[in-house]
């Protein structure tokens, strides 16, 4: 049988590279869809006004309890009660508001004064100058008389919406709704205005409060947050509403 000899210098055929193919991706594996807590059922107009008749009826008359003279010093005082309690802005006020009631009074006592009065409460430097800056501004553009509009009294320094409708609704008897930590709390945990803004739970409370209640409605929701639904351990058990709150984790 013939033996095939191959050349010694013989180059072995190259085969053609293929190019590499990107590898297929994974296929995305979705995550296990979880069931949500189903949508609690809102409140009908009947709960809502026999939720706000309890309320009446245990409180006919519900007063804030930022302790004030005059329109003027309920405006200073809510200004200084932020990030601070009422009890705390009170004890300081009382020698404060003795002294200075007006806005002429205020600016004659002077920044470092008003700072010495209110030294006690947080961020009291920065609330001296805005107690002044205001009191300024009231005089130069208002008579030296709160005004009576929302826009009016936002544009003073330190106060905002809720400082607004807190002035509106007490001082004036404007149907306002000034949503606080409380306020904002028992709107979302009851499920009576739930939202993910101060703004949102007041427009929802308003929209579903009927007019009758609107002019203690703030105050009530207040009280209620700070003395039942308490954020930490709520108190159901002593709830005047707790039959009509869709809150889940409820104890009663």
């Amino acid at each position: 049988m013939a033996k095939i000899i191959r050349a010694s210098g013989a180059k072995k055929a190259r085969v053609p590279s293929v190019p590499n193919r990107p590898a297929k991706k994974a296929a995305k594996t979705l995550p296990a869809r979880t069931k949500r807590a189903p949508k609690p059922k809102p409140w009908t107009p009947a709960e809502i006004h026999e939720a706000f008749s309890r309320f009446r009826k245990a409180n006919p008359e519900p007063k804030g309890e930022l302790e004030h003279l005059n329109p003027y010093t309920l405006l200073v005082a809510v200004v200084l009660s932020a990030q601070a309690t009422d009890a705390g802005v009170n004890k300081a006020t009382r020698a404060l508001f003795a002294v200075a009631d007006t806005p002429e009074k205020m600016l004659a006592l002077g920044e470092d004064k008003v700072r010495d009065y209110i030294r006690t409460i947080g961020l009291y430097r920065n609330k001296a100058k805005n107690v002044i800056a205001l009191s300024q501004k009231l005089i130069d553009e208002f008579g030296g008389e709160v005004p009576r509009t929302r826009a009016e009294i936002e544009s003073l320094p330190g106060a905002g919406r809720k400082t607004a409708n807190v002035v509106l609704n007490m001082a004036y008897g404007e149907h306002t709704m000034a949503v606080d930590t409380h306020v904002f709390r028992v709107g979302n945990r009851t499920g009576l205005a739930s939202g993910n803004t101060p703004l949102e739970v007041e427009l929802g409370l308003e929209k579903v409060i009927p007019p009758e209640f609107m002019r203690h409605a703030h105050h009530w929701l207040i009280l209620h947050g700070r003395y039942t639904c308490l954020a930490r351990k709520p108190r159901c058990e002593v709830c005047l509403i707790n039959d009509l709150c869709r809150w889940p984790e409820k104890t009663v």
